[in-house]
């Protein structure tokens, strides 16, 4: 049975209730379950705007027009999304068989839950990009089974992008997995109530981004001093050893952005406060740091420890993610002054009472010392093992919302910066889901190999990462696992990702380096990490890429205006810019950087060039060589260890050769 409601349409049929809602310009949201919908179920979709849809019933099929999207229902329940203006199918559903199951199953989970399927059709030569970050290497997606979980360097957005000119956003924090198979796409949750799903049309990828960006939320405006040089390292053990550094950097005259405190900065896991026989004064250093143009960064886990002052409370309270069976322990780690590992819980980021006691010990411990940027590792969160069926959030069971842990991490950071004044607010997270942009959230790609294939991955993963709707977005530079400072091969590799790092929306080294050191946990540490830590000829390279950053900070932050206001990131693939050349769909090794530059990485051992697409449309100037080179073709490019490919498009100006 097909009937309108309130600007929607709402089909029923045996048990099944499917509601179909203009959402936004040019878009629309679907729910379905089970005798009815539920409305407590957390997604990323903000309150309903309005529209000037119009909905229409005429002979058995169910219409809602809005704007460049028209969503028709049948009177069998099935729906197909079409472009209004030329009624071309975007999108349809499909029947898993023509008996049992239809387009949508539920399998029983017990207790009103289900594990649930919703399929729709393939279409031949069809690419999916976004989804959010995978170690998979791929770029267009089509083809892969992608998990939709939360792990160390795999982040689950579930938001993509197709070259048929739709968007579509999976509303569901569940545990579950897309398949993008050559016969049909489908999403599971493997335990959850209903389907909540969001489709939008657009005449070009930009115009999907920004619909996006309205729905789930905008990205705030980058605060400048954020746009420069970030330093860390796994890790400064002392206030000295940090200052030391910063000092290092401000004697040689190079741009220090941002410094951080890593792990271990603290007494115990759940304390956030700093260790005072080790940070004895960071109130001062803070000062200091400012006072030379630096910000301090502090990393800040979800974990605490039962040696943490604040366990017992929490626990108490039911501040602490919950089990459904056994104590509330969920991964073994290493904590300050224990030789081995205690077992550790992680805080509820999902429970507003939770977030609010984490948010006040930070500002007490922290924010009141002058700290005002946060590291957010561990925010998947990284629990041992890797199973959510056991826990229980304040929002749910884990299984039909764990994915939402790290947005509702960074949310309750944001809110508590906006709480005490703080206009500007950076949190560097290692996971993230859909809606995370509008917390201030910059995402990096987590423990990644340094080797070039590892360089080579990330290059596509962070454009993946810029069409699910994260405009920051950085990596460890150089990769987090090893790095020999005496090995030729890995000196060459950090130059060659220092050159991507300087056209990534946020540039920052980082690194666990050889030698390592781990007798006693509270020593763990790794090498040195500095620009100057890997010999003079290397030191001369990065030095010259700082100054480069510098150069290109205003144009970088006119394209951070653009990512608040628009939804476009900053780096993005050629087609972004380019929808109309087929052959720009196909790269995945290159990306614009804004709408003026395009950047190609060396990411082959020994390389000294390489070749690059042009798009067409426009002419390409080399600015070193002062070379005009046509679009609509293949360029083989020089590519010397001191600079990768880097063209200006005609007739712009940008300082990138000083």
């Amino acid at each position: 049975m097909l009937h309108e409601i309130d600007g929607g349409i709402e089909w029923h049929g045996g048990h099944q209730v499917v509601r179909v809602e203009p959402w936004g310009a040019d878009s629309v949201r679907v729910r379905a379950g089970l005798h009815r919908l539920r409305w407590d179920i957390p997604g990323a979709l903000g309150e309903r705007p309005g529209t000037d849809a119009k909905t229409g019933i005429e002979g058995g099929t169910a219409r809602l027009a809005n704007g460049e999207i028209t969503a028709e229902v049948g009177d069998d329940g099935m729906l197909r999304f079409l472009r209004t203006s030329s009624q071309a199918e975007l999108l349809a559903e499909q029947r898993a068989h023509f008996w049992w199951p239809g387009p949508r199953a539920y399998t029983s989970t017990g207790n009103g839950y289900y594990r649930i399927e919703q399929r729709f059709a393939a279409y031949e030569g069809e690419r999916v990009f976004g989804l959010g970050q995978h170690t998979h290497g791929l770029f267009d997606q089509k083809g892969a089974v992608v998990d939709l979980v939360q792990r160390n360097a795999e982040v689950s957005i579930p938001f993509l992008v197709s070259s048929r000119g739709y968007g579509l956003l999976w509303n569901s924090p569940a545990v579950g997995r897309v398949e993008l198979a050559g016969n049909g796409t489908r999403w599971v949750s493997d335990s959850a109530r209903q389907i909540d799903y969001w489709v939008t049309a657009g005449p070009d990828p930009a115009s999907v981004m920004a619909n996006y960006a309205d729905a789930t939320g905008h990205a705030p405006m980058l605060p400048e001093w954020a746009s420069g040089f970030w330093q860390c390292r796994l890790r400064y053990r002392t206030q000295d050893e940090l200052m030391e550094v910063a000092r290092e950097h401000r004697r040689r005259g190079l741009p220090l952005a941002v410094i951080v405190a890593d792990f271990f900065h603290w007494t115990h896991l759940g304390d956030w406060r700093f260790d005072p026989l080790e940070w004895p004064d960071p109130a001062g250093m803070v000062r200091e740091l400012r006072e030379m143009g630096t910000e301090l960064m502090v990393s800040v886990w979800p974990s605490v420890s039962p040696l943490s002052e604040n366990f017992a409370e929490m626990q108490r309270r039911g501040l602490l993610v919950a089990t459904e069976q056994g104590p509330p322990v969920h991964a073994d780690w290493a904590d300050k002054g224990v030789e081995g590992k205690v077992q550790v819980s992680f805080y509820d980021a999902t429970n507003p009472e939770a977030r609010a006691f984490v948010w006040d010990k930070v500002r007490r411990n922290y924010l009141d010392l002058g700290v005002r940027v946060w590291w957010l590792d561990g925010c998947e969160p990284e629990i041992k093992p890797g199973h959510q069926h056991n826990l229980h959030y304040s929002a749910g069971p884990g299984d039909e919302v764990a994915n939402i842990y790290p947005a509702e991490h960074a949310r309750g950071f944001y809110e508590g910066m906006r709480a005490a004044g703080e206009a500007e607010v950076v949190t560097l997270c290692r996971s993230a889901w859909a809606g995370s942009q509008r917390y201030g959230a910059a995402l990096w790609s987590g423990d990644i190999p340094a080797t070039f294939a590892s360089l080579r991955t990330q290059i596509r993963a962070g454009l993946n990462v810029a069409m699910s709707g994260i405009p920051w977005w950085t990596t460890d530079i150089g990769g987090f696992h090893g790095g020999d400072q005496d090995s030729p091969e890995y000196r060459e590799l950090l130059v060659r990702w220092f050159q991507y790092g300087v056209f990534c929306p946020l540039l920052r080294l980082h690194g666990f380096r050889e030698p390592f050191v781990d007798r006693l946990h509270p020593q763990m540490t790794g090498g040195p990490n500095e620009v100057w830590s890997y010999g003079e000829e290397v030191y001369e390279r990065l030095r010259d890429l700082l100054f480069l950053r510098e150069r290109l900070r205003p144009y970088v932050m006119e394209r951070m205006r653009a990512a608040h206001e628009t939804g476009m990131p900053p780096m993005r693939p050629l087609f972004v810019d380019f929808p109309a050349d087929e052959r720009a769909w196909d790269v995945g090794d290159a990306f614009m950087f804004g709408p003026d530059l395009l950047v190609a990485p060396v990411a082959e051992y020994g390389a000294r060039e390489r070749e690059v697409y042009l798009p067409e449309g426009t002419r390409w100037r080399d600015p070193y060589s002062g070379d005009v080179l046509p679009g609509g073709a293949v360029a083989r490019l020089p590519a010397p260890l001191e600079r990768a490919p880097v063209l200006v498009r005609e007739g712009a100006s940008v300082p990138v050769a000083g």
